[in-house]
C-alpha cells in the first residue's frame, strides 16, 4: 500500500488546509475557531507553541475531508501530528498487520464496521468524553465514539427523474426497469456497512437475492461516493447507492444547477441506515493523553460545527447548527440498528466476494 502519511506540523499557517469543495475557511473565521479551540483545550501547550508533543492518527476518512479540522487541532494544542490516510478497510488491515507493533495513537474509521473490527486493539474512552455522543453513536463497550453522522441515501438525476419516480425501499430497484441505470461503490466501507446492516435486518438469503437482483440489472461500479454522485449528475446513471453529504459538496462548488439530488427512502430499512464515523485510541499508544484530547476536540462545539457546516454531516452534540441542505434526523426514516449490529465487516465483505461483486 502507499504510504501516505501526513505530518500536521504546529502551528497551521491561517486559511491553508482546505482540500476540496465546501471545505473552505475565510482567514477570520479560522482565527475564531482555533482562539475557541483554545480556550476548550486548556491547560494544554499554547496555541501555536512548539511542542515536543506528539500524536499518529490512522485516518480511514479522506484528507479534503477531515484534513482542515485536523489541522485546526494541531495548531489549537501544539501537538505535532501525523496522520496516515488510507480507506478504512486498508487501514483495519494495516493495523492487524502491525499488532502490538503500530505506531497509531488513533483509529479514525468512515463507519462502525471497521472500527469495530479492530475494537479489540482499542482501550477504554473515558466516560467525560464517550457520553458526548448520544448512545447510538457510540460502541456498547466505550471503546469507540462516533464523531459525526452520515445518512445513506439515493442520488438520483434530476433530469431523468422525479423523487416520485423511485422506490420506497432498496427492494424496488431489483426491478428489470432499472437495468444499465444503477451506480454503486461495492468497495467501498460505507456501502459494505449497509449491506452488514441488510444482514442483520434481512437475513443472509434475503440479501444475497439483493445483490443479486441488483447485479442482474448491470449497475455500473465505481471506486467510491464521489465518482457516483459525478456519474449522477452527468446522467451516466440514473441513480447511486451513496453518503448524503457528496452531493452538497458538489453543490457547494458547482451550484445549484448539477443535476442530482438525494433521496431518503420512505419506508426506511438499510438504505436509510444513519452511521457514524467513529475514533478510538489504540491500547498501545504511548500519547494516550494527547488521543483523548484530539477525541475530545472533535467533539467540541469548534470542529462538531465544522462537520456540520463544511463537510455537510450530521453533528453528535447539542447545540451545533445542522446546514440548511440537510434533511433533519427526526425526519428521516432510519431503522432500529445498533452499531454494534454493524460491525461484521468480514462477513459482508465474504458475501459480496461469494456473489462475485468482490474479487
Amino acid at each position: 500500500m502507499k504510504d501516505t502519511k501526513k505530518r500536521v506540523p504546529p502551528p497551521v499557517e491561517m486559511g491553508r488546509g482546505a482540500r476540496g469543495p465546501g471545505t473552505r475557511f475565510r482567514q477570520g473565521r479560522l482565527w475564531v475557531l482555533l482562539i475557541g479551540a483554545c480556550l476548550l483545550l486548556l491547560p494544554a501547550a499554547a496555541c501555536g507553541g512548539a511542542s515536543s508533543e506528539s500524536l499518529t492518527i490512522y485516518s480511514g476518512r479522506s484528507e479534503s475531508l477531515v484534513g482542515p479540522v485536523i489541522e485546526q487541532f494541531a495548531a489549537a494544542t501544539g501537538i505535532d501530528v501525523e496522520v496516515k490516510y488510507g480507506s478504512t478497510s486498508q487501514m483495519v488491515s494495516t493495523l492487524k498487520e502491525e499488532g502490538n507493533n503500530t505506531p497509531a495513537d488513533v483509529f479514525f474509521a468512515q463507519d462502525p464496521g471497521g472500527i469495530g473490527s479492530v475494537e479489540d486493539m482499542l482501550q477504554a474512552v473515558p466516560e467525560a468524553i464517550l457520553f458526548k455522543a448520544p448512545d447510538w453513536a457510540r460502541d456498547p463497550d466505550g471503546r469507540w465514539v462516533g464523531i459525526s453522522g452520515r445518512a445513506r441515501v439515493v442520488v438520483y438525476n434530476t433530469e431523468n427523474l422525479d423523487a416520485s419516480d423511485l422506490p420506497s425501499d432498496l427492494w424496488g430497484f431489483t426491478d428489470p426497469k432499472w437495468k444499465g441505470r444503477i451506480g454503486w461503490p461495492p468497495t467501498n466501507a460505507s456501502f459494505q456497512t449497509m449491506v452488514t446492516a441488510m444482514r442483520s435486518m434481512w437475513g443472509e438469503e434475503r440479501t444475497r437475492q439483493w445483490l443479486e437482483g441488483i447485479i442482474a440489472n448491470e449497475p455500473n461500479a465505481y471506486p467510491k461516493n464521489t465518482p457516483t454522485v459525478a456519474a449522477a449528475g452527468a446522467g451516466e446513471i440514473d441513480v447511486g447507492f451513496v453518503n448524503h453529504y457528496y452531493l452538497y459538496r458538489f453543490i457547494a462548488e458547482e451550484g445549484e444547477g448539477f443535476a442530482a439530488r438525494n433521496h431518503h427512502l420512505s419506508a426506511g430499512g438499510p438504505g436509510s441506515l444513519v452511521m457514524v464515523a467513529g475514533a478510538g485510541v489504540l491500547s498501545t499508544s504511548e500519547n494516550r493523553d494527547n488521543a483523548e484530547r484530539f477525541l475530545e476536540f472533535m467533539l467540541s462545539p469548534v470542529a462538531q460545527q465544522y462537520f456540520a457546516s463544511q463537510a455537510f454531516e450530521y453533528p453528535l452534540v447539542e447545540g451545533v447548527r445542522v446546514h440548511q441542505f440537510l434533511t433533519p434526523l427526526s425526519e428521516v426514516n432510519r431503522p432500529n440498528i445498533t452499531m454494534r449490529e454493524l460491525a461484521d465487516l468480514e462477513g459482508t465483505q465474504r458475501l459480496l466476494r461469494d456473489t462475485g461483486i468482490l474479487p
